[in-house]
């Protein structure tokens, strides 16, 4: 089943890329790697506001997750010149998850993310990762996570 099969059987239509919030740029290549900024949770279109120990549960905190990965493969896609299927590898994730000092299942939220890159590019979807409490994050999103990836040059005809 193609990358595009697997979005389409998960029911995920890829959002158009995300103009970026500050200085800086959504991706950023050197040869065959894509290093893709930090991309904040969204709910409904808006900004996922909560901290994790105090407001939101870790199961909800894995659909935050999991959104912010349709976020940076919708991003990925451009990078791409939208053919997903030049991906090579997931190299690595890192999350960044608002959390009280107690909260320790910063690892269970990113799942949400690391679960759905394995489920729409399989075994090439298997990647590093980093999963970090922090005390807080840009307009108080629940979770931002970014993405190193590698992947094949284009054909030149």
């Amino acid at each position: 089943m193609s990358i595009y099969d697997k979005l389409t059987a998960l029911n995920i239509e890829l959002p158009a890329v995300a103009a970026p919030a500050a200085a800086y740029v959504m991706f950023a290549q050197t040869g065959n790697t894509v290093f893709l900024s930090g991309h904040l949770a969204k709910k409904d279109g808006k900004v996922w506001v909560g901290q994790f120990g105090k407001d939101i549960s870790t199961e909800e905190g894995k659909l935050a997750a999991r959104a912010v990965a349709i976020d940076l493969i919708a991003t990925l896609q451009a990078a791409c010149n939208g053919d997903l299927t030049r991906v090579k590898r997931i190299v690595k994730l890192m999350s960044l998850v608002n959390s009280t000092g107690d909260f320790t299942e910063q690892h269970l939220v990113t799942n949400g993310a690391s679960e759905l890159m394995v489920e729409i590019f399989g075994d090439h979807g298997k990647h590093a990762r980093s999963a970090f409490g922090v005390a807080q994050l840009p307009m108080g999103a629940c979770v931002e996570i970014e993405m190193i990836v590698e992947i094949e040059e284009p054909l030149v005809y």
